[in-house]
């Protein structure tokens, strides 16, 4: 009864005074006012502002129109708060200007400076000034013409200032070659770092590729150091005496990652592709310098399709170090890096590779006479022939010498053994023993401790191939495939990837249906040949298509429980792949085997040590990727590397398992330093962000190994 007539009494209340609960609110948006801070000039008025406020709404309010005259009041002096805060919102300090020679854009850190007669630009801060070489009568190249962007009659240049920072944009119509056809050009200065954005319109199909921004000027001078991933990495100075060419997408042998950087009296320049599915990199270095590296943006299937991106980076105090850690912090902030730990934690086989050495076996290998490899001389040698049992035996042999635990790789399975009848290998070959062969040989594998992985392939597209078709393979925009005839099946095309993921599950089924554990697989060449685009009428693919099948290939196994890898280090597919076998340095005038490229340096591994597992070969004169003179075996200490095994004598397997063991311990560690010490490069240090340091010296063959 009492409670029923206080609910009455508040309701009669509520009733008599339908605003006092509106008024409230606005009291409380008013005591929160207080907190905007104003200079001290304007104190005294913003004091007095929100005292007429709150006399203003200490007075009745009789209707909706005298609650909305509160509110509007209440409004306008938070506007005139906000107006005359201590702080407000701000925009990066900019400033554009147009000078006699060109236009000039600067955020107060770095200054551009586009040159209005050759389209060079010169990019400076208060520690360096970095000229880019002016344009060239081939920066922009279609199948029926060639042109220079200063061969535009028409610039319109404007500043472009988004609140983060400065810039210019540049506009390019009325080439005489291409009427129709106009460029843009952004510039965006973010603090010590330009953002260079190209893009075209209207789309114009028959076009090939467009240079720009050109190179860096550097001199032949030997500290003028180019700073180039070509493989596993090189310095390369200015007065080099040997000659390095390349002009290759990304993701190959020449760009393992979409970058590069100059070197210079301290200062550096570090330059990221972050659009680079279809762009690769141009560098040229003459005998005796100087180097000129330049990005080039090729079109997909004739034309650009999409805005492409460059970002140019300077460091006032760099090192080859410096500018692949800040490549590193690129890949994790575009959600790319994947740490073993990661991988591991969603596949946890793979703790059972990590600081395993490595033994690669193969079973058929057989030299179609088509093949460029085919012996003309001995006439048997291309036969090659080891059964699964007879390998099964070489691996106890292994076991008794000492090699506790490995990473098993077995080539030749299939029917007509190593490198013929892909994307069609099976079933597995006869004269090797068959799928019962291959079932003890993986039998054994499990007995011994060793974890057991195959080659595959799912690009070389061989004619002898059962399921061989035209419409599925990769053509160019003319129609022409490529064709060669070099491995041991011989004649080959190329398999559109759109293909290769039911290639995979089908192939990887029938391993399951036979009873074949497979563990692990390698897919060979994906992660060294660059990505591929297709014209097949009907089925076309662009490149980014191709790095999307290839993932999904290894994202296939993986699903499986496989451990998954391919050939060498590349950028696309660090985040999937578990293991490259291979990401060694590059050595002329041939891979196999010759002198350095450049001074060698492991980029790759200063930024994907943590991500992925690469092995080495343990010779101790050149190799496969090691240059002629240098230890192998030191290569892999000095960068934590699996070893490959490479004999059972007792002193092979004793330094094998003292670098699997070294790999073990610093397996999920990042690679934090390398560094030269004493004269020259032959001593060498690295530093592991556990505190293991690993120093080497290739000159007389010593090493120390230091765990924290």
């Amino acid at each position: 009864m009492v409670t029923t007539w206080l609910l009455i009494f508040g309701c009669a209340i509520g009733a008599a005074d339908p605003f006092s609960s509106r008024i409230e609110t606005l009291r409380f948006h008013l005591d929160r006012l207080n907190a905007i801070e104003v200079p001290t000039e304007f104190q005294a008025e913003k004091d007095g502002r929100l005292q007429t406020l709150r006399n203003l709404l200490n007075q009745p309010v009789q209707n909706e129109a005298e609650l909305e005259e509160r509110y509007n009041a209440l409004d306008a002096a938070r506007s005139w708060l906000l107006e005359h805060a201590v702080e407000r919102p701000n925009r990066a300090e900019a400033a554009f200007s147009e000078l006699d020679t060109g236009w000039m854009a600067t955020n107060g850190v770095l200054r551009l400076e586009l040159n209005r007669n050759d389209f060079s630009l010169t990019l400076s801060d208060n520690t360096a000034a970095w000229r880019f070489l002016p344009g060239e009568d081939r920066d922009v190249v279609f199948q029926d013409a060639a042109f220079g962007l200063q061969s535009a009659n028409r610039i319109e240049v404007t500043a472009f200032h988004p609140g983060y920072g400065a810039g210019m944009q540049v506009h390019l119509t009325e080439f005489p070659a291409k009427p129709d056809f106009s460029i843009w050009l952004t510039f965006q200065l973010v603090g010590s770092e330009i953002v260079m954005d190209l893009a075209v319109q209207p789309d114009l199909t028959g076009l090939q590729y467009i240079d720009w921004p050109k190179a860096v000027q550097t001199e032949n001078h030997p500290e003028e150091t180019a700073v180039i991933p070509r493989m596993q990495g090189m310095l390369l100075p200015g007065n080099w005496e040997h000659p390095l060419n390349a002009e290759e997408l990304f993701n190959s042998r020449s760009f393992y990652m979409p970058w590069w950087g100059h070197l210079r009296g301290g200062s550096g320049i570090l330059a990221i592709v972050e659009t680079p599915d279809d762009a690769g990199g141009v560098y040229r270095h003459p005998a005796g310098g100087p180097t000129r590296v330049a990005p080039r943006w090729y079109a997909s299937l004739g034309t650009l399709r999409y805005a492409r991106t460059i970002r140019y980076v300077l460091q006032p105090e760099a090192t080859h170090v410096s500018l692949a850690k800040r490549y590193r912090r690129a890949v994790i902030e575009r959600g790319d890096f994947v740490s073993l730990k990661e991988k591991a934690a969603r596949n946890p086989a793979l703790y059972e590779v990590i600081g395993r050495p490595v033994i690669h076996q193969g079973s058929l290998y057989h030299f179609v006479a088509q093949s460029a490899l085919f012996n003309k001389k001995i006439i048997e040698a291309n036969h090659q022939l080891q059964t699964f049992d007879q390998l099964a035996d070489i691996l106890r042999e292994y076991k008794k010498a000492g090699i506790d635990s490995a990473y098993v790789h077995l080539d030749g399975w299939g029917f007509y053994g190593y490198d013929s009848g892909h994307p069609d290998p099976l079933p597995v070959g006869f004269e090797q023993g068959g799928w019962a062969g291959l079932r003890r040989y993986a039998d054994t594998c499990r007995e011994l401790g060793y974890f057991f992985a195959i080659h595959d392939n799912y690009r070389d597209f061989y004619f002898n191939a059962v399921s061989y078709d035209d419409r599925m393979t990769v053509t160019r925009l003319d129609g022409s495939q490529e064709e060669h005839s070099t491995w041991c099946g011989g004649p080959q095309t190329i398999l559109n990837p759109r293909f290769a993921p039911e290639y995979v599950r089908r192939n990887h089924d029938l391993f399951a249906q036979y009873g074949i554990p497979v563990r692990g697989t390698y897919i060979d060449v994906f992660s060294v040949v660059p990505l591929e685009e297709s014209a097949v009428p009907g089925m076309p693919l662009t490149r980014s298509d191709c790095a999307r099948y290839r993932r999904q290939c290894f994202e296939i196994l993986r699903a499986r429980g496989y451990v998954v890898s391919s050939e060498e280090g590349t950028d696309y597919l660090a985040p999937v792949l578990d293991l490259v076998h291979h990401a060694p340095y590059a050595t002329y005038p041939r891979i196999g085997g010759g002198d350095a490229c450049g001074i060698p340096v492991p980029l790759f591994n200063l930024v994907y040590h943590d991500a992925l597992l690469i092995p080495w070969e343990m010779g101790n004169d050149g190799g496969w990727g090691i240059p002629k003179g240098d230890s192998g075996r030191l290569h892999c200490l000095l960068n934590a590397g699996l070893p490959y095994v490479y004999g059972a004598d007792p002193e092979a397997v004793k330094r094998v398992n003292e670098a699997a063991d070294l790999a073990r311990h610093c397996a999920f560690s990042e690679m934090v330093s390398h560094e030269f010490l004493g004269n020259g490069y032959r001593k060498q240090r690295t530093i592991f962000s556990d505190g293991t340091e690993v120093t080497v010296n290739f000159s007389d063959g010593t090493y120390s190994i230091h765990y924290p």
